[in-house]
């Protein structure tokens, strides 16, 4: 086999290995359109921990949409203490919806020292729908891990409250003060509200 005909050769190789590709990232991209699943801005979290140890640990920093559509990262909130509300989002009805709710219309999580975040891993087009329905949801601040990546450096997948181990976070709080450290964690099996028990931790905060 001469030279020129080993050229040719690799040349049809590398052509046909390049339509392969091409087809199955065609396929792929199509399977995402198709699944109506909308990814985080920031898909994986440089940062971990465990939550068994998370208490003193700087919190994972990560950027999420919002439900009304801006993102959201952690770090911008420096300044203030951060109360953020893991669930397992729709299908747990009706006390992570009630626990959502209580958070979004409860003031004393609306101020110059703290803000309430919930965070679901549906998609954002899921929750519109489901809030244009339920007047009492329109004040909540919801964040959208369809990814499961700030799920997953939280290290909230697969602990008590969780119906669905290693797929859905459960029932789980985090409370980060001022300098982003977290300060209080909570896993709730039971899913009962817990305003005041945040509210009685936040102020113990300098």
């Amino acid at each position: 086999m001469n030279k020129k005909t080993i050229i040719s050769f690799l040349v049809v190789i590398i052509g046909i290995a390049g339509l392969v590709w091409w087809s199955k990232s065609s396929d792929d991209r199509e399977l995402s359109a198709s699944s109506g699943v909308e990814s985080t801005v920031n898909p994986e979290a440089k940062e971990k921990i465990s939550f068994k140890q998370a208490i003193g640990k700087k919190a994972p920093d990560f950027e999420l949409e919002s439900i009304d559509g801006k993102t959201i990262k952690l770090s911008d909130y420096l300044g203030k203490n951060v109360v953020l509300f893991f669930n397992e989002g729709s299908m747990c009805y009706p006390a992570c919806w009630s626990q959502m709710a209580e958070l979004g219309n409860d003031s004393r999580f609306e101020t110059e020292n703290i803000v309430a975040f919930s965070i679901v891993t549906d998609p954002r087009s899921q929750w519109l729908d489901i809030v244009s329905k339920s007047a009492n949801l329109g004040k909540s601040k919801i964040l959208f891990d369809t990814s499961r990546s700030v799920s997953k450096a939280y290290d909230v997948l697969y602990l008590n409250s969780s119906m669905h181990p290693g797929s859905l976070p459960g029932h789980t709080y985090f409370i980060i003060d001022k300098e982003g450290t977290i300060r209080f964690t909570m896993d709730d099996p039971n899913m009962a509200l817990a305003n005041d028990k945040l509210i009685k931790q936040a102020k113990e905060l300098k």
